[in-house]
């Protein structure tokens, strides 16, 4: 694991670290985290786990810490400006490592995510953790327009726990409609945290990236 710094479009600095895999990298990954003001880093075992499923399968996974939280520089945008955080992200590990990128979020990492993808081509394939799509409480952006989602013409995972309330099952399938290349898997007997969980998680992810890469 290499501790690394990057900066942002509008100046800032953001800590991350980057786990290569053993072998030559096949693509490369980035991972966004839960709520900064809610406890969220890059540092919480979902994201551990996901990190290490896919360094085993031959992806340079770039974690790191959104503007404002830990050691990375600035303040919380509202998830407004952590869009060019990912955006760094992906610039970031994509100058180290060839093939496709994927992104994956968690929670307010998710929503952050989809919205970069939407202007990001090179954004080859979305992991999205449940995407708070039933909650309006977490006061940040809503979902890209219908129009927008339309054109998002790359593979989308959508991934929930069935007792999730920040994105209940009715509401991710309405939700995955509007994605053409949407598939959605919903864990039973688990929440939005997933707990003990993590690694079924981290396996259902690991193999969406594999099948991007192939």
């Amino acid at each position: 694991m290499e501790p690394i710094r990057f900066a942002t479009e509008d100046g800032l600095s953001l800590e991350g670290e980057l786990r290569e895999p053993d072998a030559p990298a096949r693509g490369s990954a980035v991972l966004c985290h839960a709520h900064p003001r809610l406890g969220g880093s890059k540092d919480h075992p979902i994201l551990w786990a996901i990190r290490n499923d896919l360094a085993s399968r031959g992806f340079a996974v770039l974690s790191f810490n959104f503007r404002g939280a830990m050691r990375s520089g600035g303040t919380y945008g509202g998830g407004r400006s952590e869009v060019r955080d990912v955006s760094a992200a992906v610039t970031r590990v994509r100058g180290d490592v060839g093939g496709p990128t994927i992104v994956g979020g968690w929670s307010f990492g998710a929503s952050v995510a989809l919205r970069e993808a939407i202007d990001d081509e090179r954004v080859g394939a979305l992991a999205l953790i449940g995407l708070p799509i039933s909650d309006a409480e977490l006061d940040i952006p809503g979902p890209p327009s219908a129009s927008e989602l339309r054109a998002l013409r790359r593979p989308v995972l959508l991934l929930a726990g069935e007792g999730d309330p920040h994105c209940r099952r009715p509401d991710l399938l309405a939700f995955a409609r509007r994605v053409p290349l949407a598939e959605v898997r919903i864990f039973p007997g688990t929440d939005h945290f997933f707990w003990c969980r993590e690694r079924e998680l981290a396996e259902a992810v690991g193999g969406f990236a594999e099948r991007l890469a192939d």
